[in-house]
């Protein structure tokens, strides 16, 4: 998973972006040409986006990024990622190098997910 601070976020101009309310129905979006789907947590205990990341990847089958923005905790990182982000955008104040910890604390996982989709008594 790609880990941006706030402050290294700049315009890309040559990819087409949609921006994404929690809201949203993630079944009727235009998917087509899409290279990055952003989807925003208006607060940490609001946790729809990570539903509609699921989406996109399981039944949309999107293959583009899928970008966390907003209120992003490092210690939903891992969780984000095995739901479909491929990015995240870190609060400012916060630091990238430990967000990437996150990740190094957990071997694998039991239940399935969007990263492997078998769990783990399924893969022999």
């Amino acid at each position: 998973m790609q880990i941006l601070q706030a402050d290294d976020v700049r315009p890309e101009p040559e990819l087409k972006v949609l921006v994404v309310a929690n809201d949203a129905d993630v079944a009727e979006l235009p998917l087509e040409g899409v290279d990055r789907v952003e989807l925003h947590f208006p607060k940490f205990s609001d946790g729809r986006a990570f539903s509609q990341a699921y989406l996109l990847r399981r039944r949309r089958k999107f293959t583009g990024d899928i970008r966390a923005t907003g209120d992003v905790l490092v210690d939903q990182l891992v969780q984000m990622q095995r739901t479909g982000f491929s990015s995240a955008v870190l609060k400012e104040g916060k630091d990238a190098a430990d967000a990437q910890r996150q990740f190094e604390r957990y071997a694998a996982f039991y239940q399935a997910d969007v990263v492997v989709p078998r769990p783990l008594f399924a893969r022999g």
